[in-house]
């Protein structure tokens, strides 16, 4: 559609991926990723993060809602792209407001100073639209446990078999995301 606002957005996720299905079987994540800019102070040689940050809502849709779902984990620093759309509404008290969100195109952890696996998930033959919640839940039991060699598969950071120190990533980091088109 002519005219939509395409936007990259770094950050980290401030929650789990929500994961639901609507009553058509499409799965969508819903997720919040706040982008905070820092700068460095010459007077106290110390990064500094501004005040206001941009906190905006995102919405992935089928496959890749549950490729990021399986995958991102909250305080994990993310690579967001895909349209902003602005909706305004009334709320309870009849106040107008207005919020921005983004209809995630893309997504995927940031490599800046993490390492991830990635494992490409096989499409059914729908495309890979429509899955429900038990061929989900079954698919994901079928790929077994996450390999021995996976950093991230236990631990915490710093103490798990050579994985990088610090990233906020936390625990076990399970599945993959996918390459293919989310349509």
């Amino acid at each position: 559609m002519a005219g939509e606002t395409v936007i990259t957005v770094v950050g980290n996720l401030v929650d789990d991926p929500e994961l639901r299905f609507t009553p058509a079987g499409a799965a969508v994540a819903k997720f919040r990723v706040a982008s905070v800019p820092r700068t460095f102070n010459k007077d106290t040689n110390a990064w500094e993060d501004a005040k206001d940050g941009l906190f905006l809502s995102c919405s992935v849709w089928r496959q890749a809602a549950e490729n990021a779902a399986e995958t991102l984990q909250r305080g994990m620093r993310v690579i967001v792209q895909g349209r902003l759309k602005q909706r305004s509404y009334e709320d309870r008290e009849g106040v107008k407001r207005t919020v921005y969100e983004l209809d995630v195109e893309e997504v995927g952890p940031s490599l800046r100073s993490a390492t991830a696996k990635v494992t490409k998930v096989s499409s059914n033959s729908s495309g890979g639209q429509g899955q429900g919640r038990e061929e989900f839940s079954r698919a994901r039991a079928q790929q077994g446990a996450v390999s021995a060699d996976d950093p991230w598969a236990s631990g915490t950071p710093g103490t798990s078999g050579g994985a990088p120190a610090g990233g906020g990533w936390g625990g076990a980091q399970g599945g993959g995301y996918s390459e293919e088109a989310p349509f």
